[in-house]
């Protein structure tokens, strides 16, 4: 997971392990949350499906910056 601050608030980026079948390498789902003052502000659905952890969480990220900007 990784997270910064945009705007005034707290946004985080995640990777979620997606692993169908054990002989294949796993994916990771990507999805963003928004915060401000520890309060739950948005958080999306799944994004997509990335092959490495770093992608889905910058995915996660981008979402969140994108939703601060066109509901602000």
């Amino acid at each position: 997971m990784q997270s910064e601050n945009y705007e005034r608030y707290s946004i985080w980026g995640h990777a979620i392990l997606q692993q169908a079948d054990i002989l294949q390498p796993g994916r990771y789902a990507a999805s963003g949350t928004i915060t401000r003052n520890n309060r739950l502000i948005e958080a999306s659905g799944v994004l997509g499906l990335f092959d490495t952890e770093e992608e889905a969480e910058v995915a996660g990220l981008g979402w969140a910056r994108a939703w601060i900007d066109s509901h602000g």
